[in-house]
């Protein structure tokens, strides 16, 4: 590889180059000592240190909108926990820590219970970094870490990008993001294509360069050395769309919402969502150190499913387990969570707790008028896929599905198609589990690049089954978020595509301006790929 350039995994279309401004990273570890002359001043330090950085982020947050509005306020919120702060408050007082030490290290005990569950719940341990980073900050006196002020078009570069750094970007002074770490389903790459920004992520060694400017290329993941002019060119930017799932030539593909609270539902809702095709169901549960009754769930259902009277919602089934584990299910220690008891495989043991669920979810769709239909999330077998629609059917729910998220479901698609009404491809874990490779790790972010030819072969063989059987196959994976990579799922025999609200007018402009034949072909340009880069390359030949 040339001294000049690198190569990652781009996340966001479009080319752009000129000025690299850095993300300045956090102070290193605080010193241990010495020991405060007061313990109980320098414990009553970290409250107010706490509220200064609440404040800061809830004043960005009341200037922002959407995505960016809901990072910054949970962000805030983060930072305001007394959990974090008593735990400081308590090392500074028993342990003689000063308070920025205490922090750090009371802020460590919360990281490393998040990075050992996983997937989802390790992705928070990226936001609490971001908290202690400034709490530490301010305790010692010193600028917060994060994004400086740009004074003009800039590229961004940075070893990783916490969601407050993120949120709020002027995509009229970003050219582009470049990230060291990072995966293809990071928060960077949702805001980076919502924004219509360049973006590459797990471009290791970029920080290396020392380069003053750079040209960022979002499709290939090339990133190298400029000479500094500021030029910005196929920048996806805000696009508009009819609000009408459909491609040019008449072919319908449902364009849905990816949810997980009210708050989802309401933004999906105004994005123009037709309808919802996951519902992520864990908010009910997470913070519950009880089962929830099924009146609560009823009533905690009902608010998401409000927004989408008449419309259709695909409502996942509780998810517990690995990167989500759950207090009143008491499950075992286990080496290697990502391959044990979770989503579906919990209710094996304990199928009262998905009854009372399918119950809930029932009523809800009675109280709201929503067309619901469920889905079990990690069925691996035929027979697993037939017990879950046994039981949604005996609770009145008339359509039943599964998640293909792992590729032994994938490949027996046609023996799971013959027992379910529908199946929805999660590629996010579909790619995690087909190439080994956690998407929460940057040095393995490559692998898990939804454009790589060995994963749309398996979206192909179950696309062909689903076709073969006139079942519906949607995809809620992230991949379906890309507008390109929507032309050739939807070529690949996907009906629906549901993705984060951000998302939805640009992937439902992309498929308006083209026709099935064209999503046909890009289809078959990408399968016969050799990498992901020739995979694009090949996609967008007929666009």
């Amino acid at each position: 590889m040339s001294s000049e350039r690198r190569s990652g995994v781009g996340v966001s279309s479009g080319r752009a180059s000129g000025p690299v401004v850095l993300v300045a990273e956090p102070l290193g570890e605080p010193p241990a000592g010495p020991p405060p002359t007061d313990p109980a001043a320098e414990a009553a330090r970290i409250g107010p240190a706490a509220e200064a950085v609440a404040r800061r982020l809830e004043e960005r947050a009341a200037s922002a909108s959407g995505d960016a509005k809901a990072v910054l306020e949970t962000t805030a919120a983060m930072a305001a926990d007394p959990a974090l702060r008593s735990q400081a408050e308590n090392l500074v007082t028993t342990e003689s820590l000063p308070a920025a030490r205490a922090v750090h290290q009371a802020a460590a005990g919360f990281i490393s219970a998040l990075e050992a569950a996983g997937g989802y719940m390790a992705e928070r341990a990226r936001d609490v970094r971001d908290v202690r980073d400034r709490l530490v900050s301010e305790l010692l006196g010193v600028p917060e870490p994060g994004v400086p002020a740009l004074a003009g078009p800039s590229v961004l570069v940075a070893r990783d990008l916490a969601p407050a750094d993120t949120a709020g970007l002027d995509p009229a002074k970003v050219l582009a993001l470049v990230t060291e770490e990072g995966g293809p389903t990071s928060h960077t790459a949702i805001l980076a294509r919502s924004l219509g920004i360049p973006a590459v992520v797990a471009c290791r060694g970029v920080l290396d360069l020392g380069a003053s400017a750079l040209l960022v290329d979002g499709d290939t993941g090339e990133v190298r050395v400029s000479d500094g002019a500021v030029r910005a060119a196929n920048v996806g930017g805000r696009a508009t769309w009819n609000g009408v799932g459909a491609l040019r030539d008449g072919h319908r593909v449902k364009v849905l919402g990816n949810v997980g609270s009210p708050a989802d539902a309401v933004a999906a809702a105004a994005g123009g969502a037709e309808g919802v095709g996951l519902f992520r169901t864990e908010f009910c549960f997470l913070s519950a150190s009880t089962e929830p009754s099924v009146e609560d769930q009823r009533e905690a259902y009902g608010a998401v499913l409000a927004p989408f009277g008449g419309k259709p919602v695909v409502v996942r089934t509780l998810d517990a387990g690995a990167d989500k584990p759950l207090a009143f299910l008491e499950p075992d220690p286990e080496p290697n969570p990502a391959l044990g008891v979770r989503g579906l495989r919990v209710a094996f043991d304990r199928p009262e707790v998905l009854e009372r669920q399918l119950e809930a979810i029932a009523l809800a769709a009675t109280d709201t008028g929503a067309d619901v239909s469920v889905m079990a999330p990690m069925v691996a077998t035929a027979a697993e896929a037939a017990w879950f629609v046994e039981r949604a059917r005996a609770a009145g729910i008339r359509r039943a599905g599964v998640m293909i998220e792992i590729p032994a479901a994938a490949l027996v698609a046609r023996e799971v198609l013959a027992v379910v009404d529908f199946v929805s491809l999660g590629t996010n874990d579909l790619a995690q589990y087909l190439f080994a490779a956690d998407r929460q790790v940057g040095a393995v972010a490559a692998l898990n690049d939804p454009w790589q030819p060995a994963l749309l072969r398996l979206v192909e063989l179950v696309g062909d089954e689903a076709t073969a059987a006139g079942k519906p196959l949607g995809v809620c994976g992230e991949a379906a978020a890309d507008p390109l990579l929507a032309c050739v799922l939807t070529g690949l025999g996907a009906t629906s595509l549901s993705m984060n609200h951000t998302a939805l007018a640009a992937v439902g402009a992309k498929l308006a301006a083209t026709s099935f034949d064209l999503c046909q072909l890009a289809a078959r340009g990408a399968l016969a790929a050799a990498d992901p880069a020739s995979a694009k390359l090949a996609a967008r030949a007929p666009h």
